[in-house]
């Protein structure tokens, strides 16, 4: 019982970061829009809105992602994969 409960989350915790992310990009950008795919450039992202999304990370789940990885990865999506991967949220 307890094996099928850990593999089955695994899944689920990858598509809630990227559905974290996007719920955080569309509060920060105020476009409820928004989509997994949509740019933080391209929506009018800026370094203080960068802040604003990595501090809301850090609060859901407890890892200091810096600033730079939101404009290096600038989708939700891509963003939450580098997450996922280099911080263990996965």
């Amino acid at each position: 019982m307890t094996p099928n409960a850990a593999t089955a989350a695994a899944p689920t915790t990858a598509v809630s970061t990227v559905d974290l992310l996007v719920e955080i990009f569309r509060d920060v950008l105020g476009l409820p829009d928004l989509t997994e795919h949509t740019d933080f450039y391209e929506a009018g992202g800026d370094s203080l809105t960068a802040f604003q999304i990595t501090g809301r990370l850090q609060e859901h789940l407890g890892a200091d992602v810096p600033v730079s990885l939101v404009f290096a990865y600038p989708t939700p999506l891509d963003l939450a994969e580098v997450v996922d991967a280099d911080y263990g949220v996965s």
